[in-house]
């Protein structure tokens, strides 16, 4: 059984979302890390979260096609997807900045790319089937 071009195209739309996403997440992790002072892992779970609020909407609308009415329900399974995926993001970029030293924002952006493929492949098999 092999992946339709259907699952390919969804990670595309997926990737695209997570484009925007990551604007937000970076620019409020920017502006809470780099303006207000907040600890860097406070910071990096702010802009996650925010991103990952409008990730879902608009995943649901474009990526997804949702019609679900329980918008509610699949939100919040969204969210925790997302919690665990910011467990994973913060682990990346403890190992790659606390510990390997890279730059704080590579070790973010390689973060985001780990944390993609989780978040895909959850909100696929078991949030908008």
């Amino acid at each position: 059984m092999g992946l339709s071009w259907t699952f390919f195209w969804k990670f595309f739309k997926f990737c695209i979302v997570g484009g925007s996403g990551m604007i937000v997440d970076f620019g409020a992790t920017y502006v809470c890390k780099e303006w207000l002072k907040i600890n860097k892992f406070v910071a990096n779970s702010i802009g996650f979260i925010l991103a990952a609020t409008s990730n879902y909407f608009l995943n649901r609308i474009w990526t997804f096609q949702s019609t679900s009415p329980e918008i509610g329900t699949q939100y919040f399974t969204f969210i925790l997807i997302s919690i665990v995926g910011l467990g994973i993001n913060n682990a990346v970029i403890y190992l790659l900045n606390n510990k390997l030293k890279w730059n704080f924002y590579l070790s973010k952006l390689i973060a985001i790319g780990v944390v993609t493929f989780w978040n895909f492949f959850m909100n696929y098999f078991f949030n908008f089937r």
